[in-house]
């Protein structure tokens, strides 16, 4: 192998990586916010996907790119957390302008934990919003 350089997640420009997590309860939520729209990807796997968005990721849709991307616990219910980041990116005045607003677009995944600790307490929008404070 060659020299391989160890970088920083935080040391990628154009990109903010922001975590919330309840530790007594075993679940929390990242989110990458991209500082212009990013293009994605995505291939769906699995029995029962927890995700949101991930059809605009498609290359047939009108999307343009995201302003962040959602990776939390939860399952399902984990999706929650992208109405905090959508609140957030909306403060800041990031999102796809319709009339006198904006609309965020938040593509976001959440794995199942449901069973690593407390099944009631999952990512919400609060999390979510904390998650980009952080």
């Amino acid at each position: 192998m060659k020299n391989l350089k160890e970088i920083s997640l935080n040391s990628i420009e154009g990109f903010k990586i922001g975590h919330a997590q309840d530790k007594e309860h075993g679940t929390g939520c990242s989110v990458i916010i991209c500082d212009k729209k990013a293009i994605c990807g995505v291939d769906v796997r699995g029995g029962g996907p927890a995700s949101r968005e991930t059809e605009l990721l498609n290359p047939t849709m009108s999307n343009d790119g995201i302003n962040a991307l959602l990776l939390g616990g939860g399952s399902a219910y984990g999706l929650d957390a992208a109405g905090g980041i959508m609140k957030y990116l909306e403060e800041k005045g990031m999102g796809v302008q319709v009339g006198d607003s904006v609309v965020p677009i938040v593509v976001g995944s959440c794995i199942f934990d449901l069973s690593c600790g407390s099944s009631s307490v999952r990512p919400d929008a609060l999390m979510g919003y904390q998650a980009c404070v952080d």
